[in-house]
């Protein structure tokens, strides 16, 4: 990754840190492209209960960061939002799924061979969990693409293992 991206993902993340971490809790997931590239996101989220529409349906708010690195180029860094609806199983493990549309903000339009046309990309998430050591763990698989804005759309796929710490 160039010193410029390394500038622009520490400022982006020192100001989601400074935003008022005891109102959210931070998650942080690793895994790996579509295009092999390792994959690291920090995001700091808050979930809101919407029990008025079902006991256990609940809406996560999220923003941070996504940063790739790459052995052929200096890598890439988007800023995220991240919406999701999350759905909790009922029994004793409280197992959830969760699923949302957000935006990402790229620092380059590239990711490895893929041409992504735009920085602005849509957010596709999956994601399921479950409650562990104090946390949550969980496994989300992430696409993400201009949605054809611009050509050529070379979206690609993150699939993360992350964990929420509660703050």
């Amino acid at each position: 990754m160039s010193l410029e991206s390394h500038r622009a993902a520490c400022a982006a993340l020192t100001l989601l840190l400074a935003a008022g971490p005891a109102m959210a809790d931070l998650q942080v997931a690793a895994g790996a492209t579509s295009e092999s590239t390792v994959a690291l996101k920090v995001e700091v989220d808050r979930r809101f209960p919407l029990e008025s529409l079902h006991p256990r349906l609940d809406l996560r708010l999220a923003t941070g960061l996504l940063l790739l690195s790459s052995e052929e180029q200096d890598g890439n860094a988007a800023l995220l939002f991240s919406p999701a609806l999350r759905w909790t199983f009922a029994g004793e493990r409280e197992l959830f799924l969760e699923g949302g549309i957000g935006a990402a903000l790229f620092l380059k339009t590239r990711v490895e061979a893929r041409n992504l046309s735009t920085a602005f990309q849509f957010e596709d998430r999956l994601a399921v969990g479950m409650p562990w050591a104090g946390g949550e763990l969980s496994l989300a698989l992430t696409h993400y693409s201009n949605a054809g804005i611009k050509r050529p759309n070379d979206g690609f796929e993150t699939l993360t293992l992350g964990y929420r710490f509660a703050l």
